[in-house]
């Protein structure tokens, strides 16, 4: 499902009505608990959590005009998802939530390398997600992209 807006409340007033809480309160959960330095913005046409030109001018490697993202919320076809890069780049960040997700949702986790999907939105660990945006600083998230690019690139 792709949305076509400018901004993240534009974002969440053209998503099923059904969805604009979760969404909604996952926005709000991610911004209370990001650690300075990380930017909302519309991202890949989803509401994005990236680090701006600002604090890292080299930018996203695929395209390096658009800033270095870092947290995707979207409202897919099927599901609420949370896109979170530096669980993709931290097997040890990775470990943790998958060891700590069910000690917050009885349902199971349903997720792929970087995209965790919430088909049933009461289901949303809130929490945890709170708990793991505040796991993640801007810097540590730029030193840990430049070692993983330059180990790719090698």
């Amino acid at each position: 499902m792709t949305i076509d807006a400018n901004t993240p409340d534009e974002y969440i007033s053209k998503i099923p009505e059904d969805r604009k809480e979760a969404v909604s309160k996952l926005r709000e959960t991610v911004r209370d608990n990001l650690p300075k330095g990380f930017e909302e913005c519309i991202s890949y046409k989803m509401i994005g959590y990236v680090v701006p030109h600002s604090l890292y001018p080299d930018g996203y490697h695929c395209d390096p005009k658009l800033p270095l993202p870092f947290i995707n919320i979207a409202s897919q076809k099927h599901f609420v998802a949370l896109y979170h890069s530096g669980i993709y780049a931290d097997k040890k960040l990775l470990d943790w939530f998958v060891g700590e997700y069910p000690k917050h949702v009885k349902t199971k986790l349903d997720m792929g390398k970087s995209c965790i999907r919430f088909k049933k939105p009461e289901t949303i660990p809130y929490e945890l997600i709170a708990e793991l945006c505040r796991k993640m600083t801007t810097e540590s998230w730029i030193a840990l992209y430049e070692k993983n690019v330059k180990n790719r690139k090698k």
